[in-house]
């Protein structure tokens, strides 16, 4: 009887840990995949209507897509697929008329104005001949 103890007892624990929130310890690593622009909230909260492209592409970046039949469409899109996870999408339109920008569409809100740090970085030029 006691030869049959030890197989039996290790059976009931395979079976109990095949239940166990152990099993995703024994998963492969899957890695974060980012794909896309990243626009974060304080970023649309910069944009102004009347903006120039190269204003609007200095604070959004280069457009992931640019249609070519649309040259007064830029779409940015980001997508985050974590190892483990649902993953999420975000997307951003920006639409200009006459060359300057007259409306941004999409899921991406502009950050509330307290939240938003003013740059801290100043340069000083001194006209001091040494």
């Amino acid at each position: 009887m006691r030869p049959m103890l030890l197989p039996v007892a290790a059976l009931l624990t395979a079976f109990l840990i095949g239940g166990c929130s152990i099993a995703d310890w024994l998963r492969p690593y899957r890695i974060d995949v980012r794909q896309g622009n990243h626009v974060t909230p304080e970023m649309v909260a910069q944009l102004k209507t009347g903006m120039s492209p190269e204003q609007v592409r200095f604070v959004l970046g280069t457009p992931l897509v640019v249609d070519p039949f649309h040259r007064n469409r830029w779409d940015y899109f980001y997508r985050f697929d974590p190892g483990r996870g649902e993953a999420t999408e975000r997307r951003l339109t920006v639409l200009f008329r006459d060359g300057v920008l007259a409306e941004m569409q999409g899921d991406v809100e502009p950050a509330p104005a307290d939240r938003i740090e003013p740059p801290t970085r100043v340069i000083e030029i001194t006209n001091d001949p040494q």
